[in-house]
């Protein structure tokens, strides 16, 4: 009887605690299995597995918490999951292994905006500083390309396939080396243009300004999944191919790991940057997440990715540098 009696007082905040721990074990489990499962679903359903990093270290706490205080079941279970979800995250934080490659070095960089009022000026020393060969820009306003031309833009990139819009819908491109309008995507909410990069030597390159319908917009979800499908795999009898821009989506949605499981690599997971945020840039509110992208054929080796602050922006800018490899 009195082995009992101590074993209760050592179960701290008895029963209102057990039943908090289970709560907290539930809603870690729907948020973990949404991940595992791969189910987009509904817009708050997307927006969890965008959350997907802090749900992981979450559940790491809470499995930890619930086994010291003797709540032996749903430490277990939580910390099982989520060590499932470590073995899915974790990997982002440390870069792969390189393989070789000669051909030619490219730097890409991609900023959305913000319906055009992301500042020009930063932007071009942003591609002076980092010396840019191509640019892609979402949210491009017909009243920023103006702006961005008098910063000077057309001086350091004077090639361009724009399709710029009075509001946030425009994108374009803009490089160092001649380009060709392609089209490679069907008609989208946002303008997604696309070219072919004309590079010294023999081997040329497609390039898509990707920027996909917010999917917590009310009418997202079903419009940001079928716009995530319209992005084109990589094309191995073709040139290589660039996805660059805005998709909304970590890599913890299906739509993306779908595009990284048909030929591309994330620039940013493959030198050890995946976990650092792109959205919102200056705020910690809603928690920053990870929705900027280049995704590179995977024949062409990454050398580096940055990302950076843009004034009058929400997203920071993301620059990378690969290898296109000669034919």
């Amino acid at each position: 009887m009195v082995d009992t009696e101590v074993r209760k007082r050592r179960r701290v905040g008895g029963g209102a605690m057990s039943a908090f721990i289970v709560l907290l074990t539930i809603a870690f489990l729907l948020a973990a299995g949404l991940r595992l499962l791969g189910i987009d679903g509904t817009r708050y359903m997307i927006a969890t597995t965008a959350l997907t990093p802090y749900t992981t270290a979450a559940g790491v706490i809470l499995g930890c918490l619930a086994l010291l205080l003797r709540r032996w079941a749903a430490g277990t279970v939580v910390l099982l999951v989520a060590v499932v979800l470590v073995a899915a995250v974790a990997p982002r934080a440390f870069p792969d292994s390189r393989p070789n490659g000669v051909g030619t070095a490219l730097r890409v960089m991609s900023i959305n905006m913000l319906a055009g009022q992301a500042n020009p000026t930063a932007i071009v020393n942003a591609i002076r500083n980092n010396q840019v060969d191509v640019l892609t820009l979402q949210e491009l306003t017909t009243q920023a390309v103006t702006a961005l031309d008098n910063a000077g833009l057309r001086d350091l990139l004077p090639n361009r396939v724009f399709q710029a819009d009075p509001t946030a819908s425009g994108s374009g491109i803009a490089s160092r080396y001649p380009l060709t309008a392609k089209s490679l995507t069907p008609p989208a909410t946002m303008r997604q243009p696309a070219a072919l990069v004309d590079l010294p030597g023999k081997q040329d390159i497609e390039v898509i300004a990707v920027h996909t319908l917010p999917p917590t917009a009310p009418e997202g979800p079903e419009t940001w999944q079928r716009e995530l499908a319209g992005l084109p795999t990589r094309d191995l009898n073709g040139p290589p191919r660039i996805l660059a821009g805005d998709f909304n989506a970590t890599l913890d949605h299906v739509g993306l790991r779908r595009l990284l499981l048909n030929g591309y690599v994330d620039a940013a997971d493959e030198t050890g940057a995946g976990l650092a945020p792109t959205w919102p840039a200056t705020t910690f509110w809603p928690p920053p997440v990870t929705i900027d992208h280049v995704l590179v054929d995977n024949r062409c080796p990454v050398d580096t990715y940055a990302t950076i602050t843009i004034p009058g922006s929400d997203h920071r800018a993301v620059v990378t540098q690969f290898v296109v490899p000669a034919p």
